[in-house]
């Protein structure tokens, strides 16, 4: 077996390992850091604490991020904007949305007929890999992936909302600063 060659470390090289000037240059820098926590007045924007105080501030995230499904409604009139196409449920790559509709007669004109209308909206957020598929396959912009990141629950039935869970939106808790 070939022997390799160390290089022999020079004058300079070994003063520096001698006085550990790398280790002094680390704690330099850090104590740069902490300085800078304790003095700047708006830490989390300044250069010294770098972390998120979640949750009493709560983050940004970017403005492409998928999170919590919701059912938008119509502002004028608080009904839903979902027609029931299940074109959401059919564009779902996991199967997690299911569109349950009913027929209703309504008049038209003086003449009877018949319309499907939603009768309920079934999310399995659990199984939602939020892909964002359904939102663009919604005709009527009715399910909307929102910016909600707060999806934790304690049970597994927790992930399963439903219509009324999706038009009225999650709680969240609010932390005073």
């Amino acid at each position: 077996m070939p022997l390799v060659p160390v290089p022999k470390p020079t004058l300079i090289q070994k003063l520096k390992r001698f006085f550990m000037v790398d280790l002094i240059k680390g704690l330099a820098m850090t104590l740069g850091f902490n300085i800078g926590a304790l003095t700047s007045r708006d830490s989390v924007a300044g250069k010294g604490i770098y972390t998120e105080q979640y949750p009493k501030v709560r983050p940004d995230v970017a403005p492409r991020f998928h999170g919590a499904p919701r059912l938008n409604m119509d502002p004028e009139t608080h009904d839903t904007l979902c027609i029931a196409c299940n074109l959401c449920a059919l564009a779902c790559p996991e199967d997690c949305i299911d569109v349950l509709a009913m027929d209703v007669e309504i008049t038209v004109a003086g003449k009877p007929r018949r319309k499907k209308v939603l009768d309920e909206f079934i999310f399995d957020t659990s199984r939602c890999m939020f892909c964002a598929l359904c939102q663009e396959a919604c005709p009527t912009y009715c399910l909307e992936l929102t910016q909600d990141f707060e999806l934790a629950t304690y049970s597994r039935a927790g992930f399963v909302w439903n219509r009324e869970m999706l038009e009225q939106g999650r709680e969240t808790v609010k932390y005073e600063s």
